[in-house]
């Protein structure tokens, strides 16, 4: 793994460029840099989640997931580097599985609200969706594991489901869309 920062304000990167975990330099705009950047602004979104009052088993769950992020984002930071496991994903696959069993069937579209944790785990959803666009291009250029690619899909459900999890703490319900079709059925 690359070196551990002493120094924050460096200036190597005044001239457009960044350094990798394996010592290389790249343009701070290269599709790695913006898979990292996008993992690192989502692992900042679950922490601004985690300020909210949230179940303990989905707080532990979401301190969890950030040190996986800085797993995918360390292993995104050193090409062909292996940091994030397998068993991530599956850790993933089990919560969802737990807390979507805790949910009605979803029978309407919802929309992104509803208290503001709910809120939050939606804009966590929309950025874990991001950041797996930004995997997906840099895997048609690049080498990258499947497990970085899974984890954010995976993400993205689960934060959904939280979403959903979260608009019924205290007795609240999801906010469903007005659709105009729907109206006239």
């Amino acid at each position: 793994m690359g070196k551990r920062l002493t120094q924050i304000a460096t200036r190597t990167g005044d001239d457009g460029t960044t350094g990798l975990g394996d010592n290389t330099r790249v343009p701070k705009d290269h599709l790695r840099v913006r898979a990292m950047g996008d993992v690192d602004e989502l692992n900042s979104h679950i922490g601004v989640l985690l300020c909210e009052e949230l179940p303990g088993d989905a707080r532990e769950l979401l301190v969890e997931i950030q040190h996986q992020l800085f797993n995918l984002g360390g292993e995104l930071s050193i090409p062909g580097f292996e940091l994030l496991k397998a068993e991530a994903v599956l850790a993933l696959d089990e919560a969802l599985a737990h807390h979507n069993a805790t949910l009605p069937k979803l029978e309407e579209f919802i929309l992104p609200a509803g208290n503001r944790a709910a809120a939050q785990a939606h804009v966590c959803r929309t950025v874990a969706r991001r950041a797996e666009r930004a995997v997906v291009a840099l895997g048609a250029q690049d080498t990258v594991r499947e497990a970085p690619r899974h984890y954010l899909n995976r993400l993205s459900d689960l934060m959904f489901v939280l979403a959903r999890v979260f608009n019924r703490m205290n007795g609240g319900d999801d906010v469903y869309w007005k659709s105009e079709k729907m109206k006239r059925k």
